[in-house]
């Protein structure tokens, strides 16, 4: 009997061990939360390549247009030139928030 109940004990315990580990309920992972340098102003140099008041908009030499407010009062840009761009992220849309020469 004892020859039984010896390899028997060991099976179950063995066996037990590992369903354990099976049941085990890890908590799943948080989510990141949103970056909140998304909603901060950035500012970035940059040359015109395009720059169209009627649009409201302003492209960079890095292929991004910038999207300016409806009360930009534009201080002279010009194709060429060199400014630098106060800018903050709408959705998927870069918004201007001022524009410096120079």
């Amino acid at each position: 009997m004892r020859k039984i109940l010896i390899p028997l004990a060991l099976a179950l315990i063995a066996g037990s061990s590992g369903m354990a580990f099976a049941a085990s309920t890890a908590t799943p992972a948080a989510k990141p939360a949103a970056i909140s340098s998304m909603a901060t102003p950035q500012s970035i140099g940059g040359t015109v390549k395009a720059f169209d008041l009627k649009s409201h908009s302003l492209t960079l030499n890095n292929g991004i247009a910038y999207t300016l407010p409806s009360t930009f009062k534009d201080p002279g840009i010009k194709v060429g030139q060199k400014v630098t761009v106060q800018w903050k992220m709408n959705g998927k849309a870069y918004d201007a928030t001022s524009v410096k020469l120079g």
